[in-house]
C-alpha cells in the first residue's frame, strides 16, 4: 500500500503503513494531517481513519490503479519537478512539508533511502522517521531520544553560569554601592536569627541611594520579565537561548505545558534555590550540584529539576515549537 499525506495544500510519499504508524507515533504526522492511499475516493483527515489514535489499522481494500485526479490542490515546487516526471513533481519530500530545512542537491541519488521519492517506488521499511531532524545535529558523543538530541551536561552548567552572571549584573549597581559601606557580614552568618538579618539588611537599603535602588529594581524585573518571556514563548531562558539549548515535555518532546515551564520549573524552583541560598550559599551550590550530577548518571540527562516537572533538556529545534493539535 503506497500512502500519501498532506499539509497546507502540500503533499508527500508515497510511504508504508509501517512508515506511517511510526510517525504517527512520534508525532511527526498529526491526526489533522490528510492522507490518501488507493481504495480512498478522497483525502480524509488521519484522525478519522484512526479514531483519533496514533496508529492506522485499515480495513482489507482493493488496490486499484492510482487515480492521479484524485491528488489536487498540493504546491509543485519547480527543483522538485526537475528531478522527477512531470507526473511525480506534485510529490514533495517530508523535510519540506514538515517545514524543515531540504536536504542538499547532492543527495538526490540517495532519495529513497530518505523517503522522498515518487511513487512508484516502495521506500524500504527499515528507514527510521522519527531520526530525520536529529540526525543533522547529533553527533557519536551525543545522546539521541526519539527526535531529539539530549543537551550535554556541560551546555546546561554553562546556560546556568550565564543566566547566574546576568543577575549579577543586574544587581551590580546595588553590589557595587554597597562595597562603600561598612557592612557587618557577622549579622548575616547566624541563621537561627533571621530577623535580625533582615531588619539589619531593611537599615542597609535605607541607607543606600533612591536612585541607585530604583536603577537595580529596574535591571533586576526587566531582566525577570526578559527570562520569562523567553522562557514562555521558546522554553529557553537566556542562558539555554546563548547555548541553544531549550526545556521540552518528556512524552511529546515539545513545549511543555504553561503549568510545567512557569510554574513548575521556574517560580517554584526560583523558591526553593532563594530559602536555600538564604540560609547559607554553601547549600544551595550543593543542590544545584547534586542535579547535575543526577542527570549525568541518567540516560536521559534527567536531574531532579527535570523529575519535578516531567521534562527533558535537549538541543534546540525549530521543530520543537511546533505545538501539536488536540485530539477531539
Amino acid at each position: 500500500m503506497q500512502i500519501f499525506l498532506a499539509r497546507n495544500n502540500v503533499q508527500a510519499g508515497p510511504y508504508t503503513l509501517d512508515q506511517l504508524n511510526i510517525m504517527l507515533t512520534s508525532g511527526e504526522v498529526f491526526l489533522d494531517d490528510l492522507i490518501w492511499h488507493d481504495g480512498l475516493d478522497q483525502w480524509q483527515r488521519v484522525g478519522n481513519l484512526t479514531n483519533n489514535q496514533r496508529a492506522y489499522r485499515p480495513a482489507n481494500i482493493s488496490s486499484p490503479e492510482v487515480n492521479d485526479s484524485i491528488i489536487n490542490n498540493v504546491t509543485v515546487f519547480p527543483e522538485d519537478a526537475e528531478t522527477s516526471s512531470a507526473k511525480d513533481g506534485k510529490s514533495v519530500s517530508l523535510d519540506r512539508l514538515y517545514g524543515k530545512p531540504e536536504r542538499p542537491k547532492d543527495n538526490a541519488k540517495n532519495a529513497k533511502v530518505d523517503m522522498t521519492s515518487n511513487r512508484h517506488h516502495t521506500p524500504h521499511n527499515n528507514v527510521s522517521l522519527d531520526k530525520t531532524a536529529t540526525n543533522k545535529k547529533s553527533t557519536a558523543k551525543d545522546k539521541v531520544v526519539g527526535n531529539v538530541v539530549l543537551a550535554p551536561i556541560m551546555s546546561r552548567v554553562l546556560a546556568t553560569a550565564l543566566n547566574g552572571l546576568l543577575y549579577l549584573l543586574a544587581i551590580f549597581p546595588l553590589v557595587l554601592a554597597l562595597t562603600k559601606m561598612d557592612v557587618d557580614y557577622s549579622k548575616f552568618q547566624n541563621i537561627q536569627d533571621m530577623d535580625t538579618a533582615y531588619q539589619y539588611s531593611m537599615t542597609l537599603m535605607e541607607s543606600l541611594p533612591s536612585s541607585t535602588l530604583m536603577i537595580s529594581q529596574v535591571m533586576v524585573f526587566g531582566l525577570f520579565a526578559l527570562q520569562l518571556v523567553f522562557i514562555t514563548l521558546r522554553g529557553q531562558s537566556l542562558g539555554k537561548l546563548i547555548t541553544g539549548i531549550r526545556v521540552v515535555d518528556q512524552n511529546t518532546h515539545r513545549l511543555p505545558s504553561f503549568l510545567k515551564l512557569i510554574g513548575t520549573r521556574t517560580l517554584l524552583l526560583f523558591i526553593i534555590y532563594n530559602l536555600l541560598f538564604s540560609f547559607t550559599s554553601f547549600l544551595g551550590f550543593v543542590i544545584v550540584a547534586i542535579h547535575y550530577y543526577m542527570a549525568s548518571k541518567s540516560p536521559q540527562n534527567i536531574g531532579w529539576h527535570d523529575k519535578l516537572a516531567k521534562t527533558l533538556v535537549v538541543k534546540a529545534d525549530s521543530s520543537q515549537l511546533v505545538k501539536q493539535p488536540k485530539v477531539k
